[in-house]
């Protein structure tokens, strides 16, 4: 039982001396993360059951006109489309903020070493190792959260177009 509460406490003391900002990274990318999930859940689990009902609705219409059939096969192209690249623009916008919150704690980070300076100058070595902790911490964690979201992100956008692509050739036929 005694072993479970080493890697917390060293996870504890790693975010502490990452500061605030580290907090928000990681809330972020759980946020980022569950979606990233969640669009792999929908891609591989749920999509083939929507697409399976769509093309049988498709087959199963029996339009007035030509016009009318093209018509409705853009409308279930572009619904899977929207269906597919769902959150795919938060996904993005969250892996933007990643960065931006590691410069952040940065710039904490050395606010926090200039006071130091400022109040005990130089003497106090632990207390700038703390600032120059605050200040790279959280710019590590931003960017692996970025780098390794970004590459996800890319992959959810070739899996959406190329599924809207295979459901139009899917329902063409």
């Amino acid at each position: 039982m005694f072993a479970l509460f080493g890697p917390i406490d060293s996870i504890s003391r790693f975010m502490d001396a990452g500061g605030p900002v580290l907090w928000l990274i990681l809330c972020l990318s759980v946020l980022l993360w569950s979606l990233i999930i969640e669009r792999y859940w929908y891609i591989y689990k749920v999509h083939p059951g929507v697409l399976r009902n769509l093309v049988e609705q498709f087959s199963n219409y029996s339009g007035s006109s030509t016009w009318h059939e093209d018509r409705v096969r853009e409308a279930i192209v572009s619904q899977v489309g929207l269906n597919l690249s769902k959150s795919l623009m938060l996904i993005r916008t969250l892996i933007m903020l990643c960065p931006l919150l590691g410069l952040l704690g940065t710039v904490t980070g050395m606010i926090h070493v200039f006071d130091v300076v400022a109040i005990t100058g130089t003497g106090n070595a632990k207390e700038m190792a703390s600032g120059i902790s605050m200040a790279t911490i959280p710019t590590m964690a931003g960017l692996v959260t970025a780098l390794s979201g970004y590459y996800f992100s890319i992959r959810l956008k070739q899996h959406a177009n190329r599924e809207k692509m295979l459901t139009a050739d899917l329902i063409k036929e």
